[in-house]
Formats: C-alpha cells, sequence, structure tokens
C-alpha cells in the first residue's frame, strides 16, 4: 500500500519565464532541442485535443493492478502545478475524468499528463483543461464516492512517458510532445531555450519575405 505525501519548492518567478518562452511556436520541441533531445516524454502520451500547458510538476505514484482516482493530488495542487501520473502504462481504465478536471482548474492547476488513459475529453475540452494520456476509454476507476484515495504516494519520483520526473520539474507540454526540465537545470535551460526561440523567429520572418532553401543553407549553413 502506498501513502507518501510531500511537497517542493514552487518557482512563481521561473513559472513566469516558461511561460513567456513557451508562447512560441512549438515549444517542447525548442525545449527538448535545447536539451541536446533528451527529457522527452514518450510519443505514445498525447493531447485528445488541441493543448498546451507550462507548469511544475506535482508527481503521483499510483499501485499498479490497483489504479484510483488521484484526488489527495487535487487537495495538494496549487496554481501553476502539472500533475504527472504514473499508472503503469494501463490503457483500459481511466484515472481523470471531466470532474477531476473541474476541481482541478479551479485550483488553479494547468492540466494532466498520465502514463495511463483518461476519459471524459468532450467535458475536458469544453472547459479548457488538458490531459495527456496513451488511451482515452469509458472505463473508470474507483470514484471519489468510493472513499478509496489511500493507494498513491504524492510528490515522489516517478517514471512516465519513459522519463524520470522528480517533484517540481518544469513541464512543457503542448499538442506535439513533452518536455521535462531539471528543476535543478531549469534557470539554464529556459535561458537557452529564449534565445532558441527567438532565433527561430527571426529565421521565421525571414522565410516569409520569400528566401528559398538555397537562400538558408548560404546564410545559415543548414536547416
Amino acid at each position: 500500500m502506498l501513502k507518501t505525501f510531500a511537497d517542493f519548492e514552487r518557482r512563481p518567478d521561473l513559472l513566469s519565464r516558461f511561460d513567456a518562452v513557451a508562447r512560441c511556436y512549438s515549444a517542447s520541441c525548442v525545449f527538448a532541442d535545447v536539451m541536446y533531445r533528451t527529457g522527452v516524454m514518450s510519443s505514445a502520451i498525447k493531447p485528445p485535443f488541441k493543448a498546451k500547458a507550462v507548469g511544475q510538476a506535482l508527481t503521483v505514484q499510483l499501485s499498479k493492478g490497483d489504479l484510483v482516482d488521484p484526488l489527495k493530488a487535487l487537495e495538494m495542487g496549487q496554481a501553476g502545478d502539472i500533475i504527472v501520473v504514473d499508472a503503469g502504462g494501463d490503457t483500459e481504465t481511466s484515472v481523470c475524468g471531466g470532474l477531476m478536471g473541474g476541481l482541478a482548474r479551479n485550483r488553479g492547476i494547468r492540466g494532466m499528463i498520465v502514463d495511463g488513459a483518461g476519459r471524459d475529453i468532450d467535458e475536458l475540452e469544453d472547459i479548457g483543461w488538458p490531459i495527456w494520456t496513451r488511451a482515452i476509454t469509458a472505463r473508470g476507476t474507483h470514484t471519489m464516492f468510493s472513499g478509496r484515495k489511500e493507494e498513491l504516494s504524492i510528490n515522489v519520483p516517478v517514471a512516465c512517458g519513459g522519463i524520470l520526473v522528480h517533484p517540481g520539474d518544469f513541464i512543457v507540454a503542448d499538442t506535439i510532445g513533452i518536455a521535462v526540465v531539471p528543476l535543478g537545470k531549469a534557470e539554464e535551460v529556459v535561458e537557452l531555450a529564449r534565445e532558441q526561440a527567438e532565433r527561430e523567429q527571426g529565421t521565421r520572418e525571414w522565410v516569409a519575405k520569400g528566401k528559398t532553401v538555397e537562400d538558408l543553407l548560404a546564410e545559415f549553413g543548414r536547416i
């Protein structure tokens, strides 16, 4: 039986810098590139509708084979958090749905990433609260009415989409993919990402003027 509840250092000042940089096109790609293409979750974990979210990871470890709704994470979550759940890759049992999304949104939690399944995506899209999952299924787990909330650990290192995620790590997730930035490297990475995004925008504007592939190669030596 898992039952560990901890917390992590929140950095609203640093989060605001991530927010600013992630307004660029293909934000997950930009952050992945400046981390030498590391820290990218499996492409099997996707949003069911167009989505972007940036925040610090509130991590959840569920008991494999005995999944429950991670309601305790909603109680502990704060504005700017993204809940990251290791559900053991289970694609047949949802651990996140519409009611949970509404409650999380009310606390300022920005979204949820699940190495597992979700549901109620029509409702989630309507309320504008994004999830990233391996699958969408109608089959739910224990609900908030069952009284079962103990089978989980919160804010411990978890594996999600093949990446080790620590509490407080920064998450940059969009329709393209999910980049995980270790908290200890966040200051360096966000600055590199800002520089990269600015270079790409400059190139984008240059291309929009009608430049050719040959022009691009002559100017930059690569595409």
